[in-house]
């Protein structure tokens, strides 16, 4: 296999690997935004949401920077050349 189809296969990796990391965090997010609605006073549980989401962000960011937006109308910015074409999106994977 050339350099060039083991680079794109670990890029590729890395695309999946990051949008993954991302959806579990986002998916604790959730469950404790749901916790925090029943639980208001659970300073424990607003700890980990304030660090949960910190990490989606980073992770957010990182994923941004290699592979382009992760949603659109303003709420990413855009890479030259324009990436929305590029495919998969974030939500066909």
């Amino acid at each position: 296999m050339s350099d060039h189809g083991t680079q794109a296969d670990e890029q590729q990796q890395q695309f999946y690997e990051l949008l993954h990391q991302i959806q579990v965090l986002d998916f604790v997010l959730v469950e404790l935004n749901l916790y925090l609605d029943t639980h208001p006073t659970d300073m424990a549980a607003i700890k980990q949401f304030n660090d949960t989401a910190q990490q989606s962000m980073t992770l957010k960011r990182q994923f941004e920077s290699s592979f382009g937006p992760l949603m659109n109308f303003g709420n990413s910015f855009a890479q030259y050349p324009w990436s929305w074409k590029d495919v998969p999106w974030p939500w066909q994977v």
